[in-house]
């Protein structure tokens, strides 16, 4: 009876091993992939802000730009005022 006893706890003392490697190796995963997910957000934080700032530049731009073809359409009109004031002064022919 002593004999099934030793080989009882030999077997429970394996199983007992065995489960805590199991869990240690589940919590190293569950970390190494907390990390992973870590640096994949400072990634993501990084690439977001750098769209931020081209999205800024890109809108001060078409701002500018905006600005310019406001500009231009004034002074065409400007000159197309003159041209038609002018044929008006030239009269018929």
């Amino acid at each position: 009876m002593t004999n099934e006893n030793a080989k009882t706890w030999r077997i429970n003392r394996q199983l007992n091993l065995s489960v805590f490697i199991q869990l240690i190796f589940l919590a190293s995963l569950i970390i190494g992939s907390w990390v992973n997910l870590q640096r994949q957000l400072d990634l993501l934080q990084h690439n977001v802000a750098i769209l931020i700032q081209d999205n800024k530049q890109f809108h001060e731009k078409l701002e500018s730009l905006s600005a310019k073809t406001i500009e231009y359409e004034y002074r065409l009109q400007a000159i197309e005022k003159t041209i038609a004031r002018a044929h008006k002064n030239e009269g018929p022919y």
